[in-house]
């Protein structure tokens, strides 16, 4: 975490607002930095035609469109930079962390907003593309890396994980500014068969007013009556105790980082433990956009891999520091593909 963004966490922990009601906090999209992207978004869909439709932004938990509605969540720690870096610090990772990709969620929620407002789901061609919307909806979904049969949006193959988030996830690679689809998924043709189907069906939709609008909210922020203490409580399923066997992978990683492959004091060994915790931020974000293993579980897994590394005293010369980073990496990578396919780290 950036240096700004510790300090602006810290100021929670300092103050009272860490037990404060979260209706009380006064959080708004108004006079916020969402509020240009809002307006960003909104010229994109112009250009692309989709005029129609016209949803209600609101401040929530999550990111969301609540079902046969037009009413797409923001989540409220956006709106503040404090709060955003305090989600950082709590979670390890944001659904949102910048421009760029606060849009990249937002043209997601509105494929699930324009799916709603057309029933398109019931339309034969959809699922005939995308598959019946009534499919079981569960968190725990196994994508298959780089399958061409979906598009790629959302990070951890996001599209794979039920029919209405291939919809919103094709969507929002249509609708992307500067993006050529055609050309991108030219060798992918399920994928190209979907995006194609995507712009007929925006083209006829055109003109055509939405026979869904209602924008009934869940969980609107001025209603959510429990603490930023309650929110970010640690939850336990996410703990999970790690199998044996990770300290063998361990010592097989770091056992020959001397110098040069020499062999090297251990005071002179740059601590592994310190490493591990320093490339967390960016293997939480990375593992999970190539693997889909969900950025919560994986921070558990460094924090304990980290600890161990510390106990077994493991550690490296630092002219071979990007030996290290790579050999862990892709070690870590290797776990987290286990558990995404077999439901644990090893066999």
């Amino acid at each position: 975490m950036l240096p700004a963004m510790a300090a602006d966490a810290a100021h929670f922990h300092e103050s009272n607002l860490w037990s404060t009601p979260i209706r009380d906090l006064g959080l708004t999209i108004e006079g916020t930095r969402l509020e240009p992207i809002l307006d960003e978004l909104q010229a994109e869909l112009r250009t692309a035609g989709v005029t129609r439709v016209r949803p209600r932004f609101y401040l929530s938990t999550e990111w969301g469109v609540p079902f046969e509605t037009v009413a797409v969540a923001i989540p409220f720690y956006l709106a503040r930079p404090d709060l955003t870096a305090l989600h950082a610090e709590r979670v390890g990772h944001v659904e949102g962390f910048d421009r760029a990709d606060i849009l990249r969620y937002l043209r997601h929620e509105m494929g699930h907003a324009v799916n709603y407002a057309y029933r398109l789901y019931d339309e034969q061609e959809w699922v005939k593309q995308f598959g019946a919307i009534t499919q079981p909806y569960g968190e725990e979904y196994r994508p298959e890396p780089f399958s061409r049969r979906y598009v790629r949006h959302l990070p951890g193959w996001y599209a794979q994980k039920h029919p209405d988030e291939d919809w919103a996830e094709t969507f929002a690679v249509w609708l992307t500014p500067g993006l050529d689809w055609r050309k991108a998924y030219g060798a992918w043709p399920v994928a190209a068969a979907k995006l194609a189907y995507c712009e007929r069906t925006m083209a006829a939709l055109r003109e055509r007013e939405p026979v869904v609008t209602d924008t009934d909210l869940d969980e609107d922020v001025g209603e959510i009556e429990y603490s930023l203490d309650h929110y970010y409580r640690d939850d336990p399923s996410a703990q999970g105790e790690m199998p044996p066997g990770l300290d063998g992978a361990l010592l097989a990683i770091f056992e020959d980082l001397g110098a040069d492959g020499e062999t090297v004091a251990d005071e002179a060994l740059a601590p592994a433990a310190a490493l591990i915790r320093r490339l967390e931020p960016e293997l939480m974000a990375n593992v999970f956009r190539w693997t889909g293993h969900f950025p919560e579980r994986t921070r558990v897994l460094l924090r304990f891999l980290a600890e161990r590394a510390g106990q077994l005293q493991q550690g490296y010369a630092t002219n071979r520091e990007t030996t290290a980073i790579v050999a862990f990496t892709t070690m870590v990578t290797g776990l987290a593909m286990n558990y995404v396919q077999r439901g644990s780290y090893l066999p």
